[in-house]
């Protein structure tokens, strides 16, 4: 009997030292990943990258890891005309991650995510200087916010013969994902000053489209709903590159 007490102490203690080596290894190969990436994709803050699954030493020996998750903060994307356009968040999950010894190189099967780009920064692609839309009115875009139920409330400010209304004119918006662009489009078209004006004049202050292009290893725009503080975009991809 006090050899076998002793067989298993030494199978408990051998357990729990390769659970330790285990977690050290996918803590290192994580810090590695995420100088990787941070290099790969000029980021300016090192990403979080987690390794899930257990045990990781054997995912290692294989050179495929089955579940990655990983957040890079205030990433800068490009937008229209090559000006950027900063990603407060982005969190992907990758599944099937194909890697090099050295972490030189990774390639995951498949991506998902999600990205949020505030209201702030949406703003860039709007026209925010004032816009003749009919014979003595101008408007021009003051505010974009949350207007509920997946809706933007576009905010204009106009004026009338020289004088500017007290009060925005709100007009309420669907948001959808085109190819690369959040596009902008009102539901309906207000009045202002009493007047119903030309739909395609005031759609060029209304509607409007922001490009979100080379995002990390090629993801792509999927879907996008307004909400609190911005548009929630899902990504998603597939031979997604993550370094090399």
């Amino acid at each position: 009997m006090r050899a076998l007490r002793i067989l298993l102490i030494v199978v408990v203690v051998l357990c729990g030292l390769f659970v330790v080596a285990d977690r050290i290894a996918a803590g290192f190969a994580e810090d590695e990943a995420a100088d990787r990436l941070r290099t790969s994709e000029n980021l300016a803050s090192t990403p979080d990258v987690s390794v899930n699954g257990f045990p990781f030493l054997t995912q290692l020996a294989a050179g495929e890891l089955d579940d990655v998750e990983v957040g890079i903060d205030d990433y800068e994307a490009t937008g229209g005309d090559g000006e950027k356009i900063r990603l407060d968040r982005i969190e992907a999950h990758l599944k099937g991650v194909e890697f090099s010894g050295d972490f030189g190189s990774a390639t995951a099967a498949t991506a998902t995510g999600t990205a949020t780009v505030g209201y702030d920064e949406l703003m860039k692609a709007t026209k925010s200087e004032p816009t003749e839309i009919a014979p003595g009115i101008t408007a021009k875009v003051v505010g974009l916010s949350d207007g509920g139920n997946g809706k933007i409330k576009v905010s204009l400010a106009a004026t009338v013969l020289g004088i500017e209304l007290s009060e925005p004119v709100d007009v309420l918006s669907s948001v959808r994902v085109r190819d690369d662009d959040v596009e902008v489009v009102a539901d309906g078209l207000p009045e202002i000053g009493g007047r119903q004006l030309g739909e395609s004049r005031i759609r060029a202050i209304t509607d409007f489209q922001q490009r979100i292009d080379e995002l990390p290893g090629g993801i792509r725009l999927d879907k996008v709903e307004a909400a609190e503080d911005g548009v929630e975009i899902t990504v998603r991809g597939s031979d997604v590159r993550l370094a090399g």
